[in-house]
């Protein structure tokens, strides 16, 4: 979905006193912690939105050898679940400008960040949106399978 479709949608689900839910990253390696990340995400509102970044952001983020899926592939691992209502590249290093541009209700992020520290918190707390930071499930980690899988093949 293009981001003004998508923005129209929002407007529309937003008139239905439906809350949007926005969150993102590079999902590259789909697993059970990034899973239990997006679901608990959806819990939060009705529409959830996972902004990806594209595959030379991860590059530029992750470094070279990454991604390890492209971003075809990363959207619709993504698009196949459930609790994933719709998904969005973006380009630049951060989701700031699509987070300004969509305007979520709720901005969540997974792991140990401070609230003011998540890219676009003060854009939706300022528009009367929250803020919620989700606990990473231990031992999950893209970086952490890529590097196991590298030691056996070593």
């Amino acid at each position: 979905m293009e981001k003004s479709e998508l923005k129209e949608k929002i407007l529309s689900l937003k008139s239905k006193n439906k809350k949007i839910v926005f969150t993102n990253g590079c999902f590259d390696i789909l697993h059970l912690g990034h899973l239990k990340y997006l679901e608990e995400s959806k819990k939060l509102g009705d529409f959830l939105i996972v902004a990806i970044n594209s595959d030379e952001s991860v590059k530029i983020l992750k470094g070279s050898g990454r991604p390890v899926n492209n971003y075809t592939l990363r959207s619709k691992n993504l698009k196949k679940l459930k609790f994933v209502d719709e998904v969005i590249i973006f380009s630049e290093r951060t989701p700031i400008n699509l987070i300004k541009y969509l305007l979520p209700d709720i901005l969540t992020k997974g792991g140990d960040y401070k609230t003011i520290d998540i890219v676009g918190s003060s854009v939706v707390e300022k528009s009367g949106g929250k803020v919620v930071v989700l606990p990473f499930l231990k031992g999950y980690s893209t970086t952490n399978i890529i590097n196991s899988k590298r030691k056996r093949l070593d």
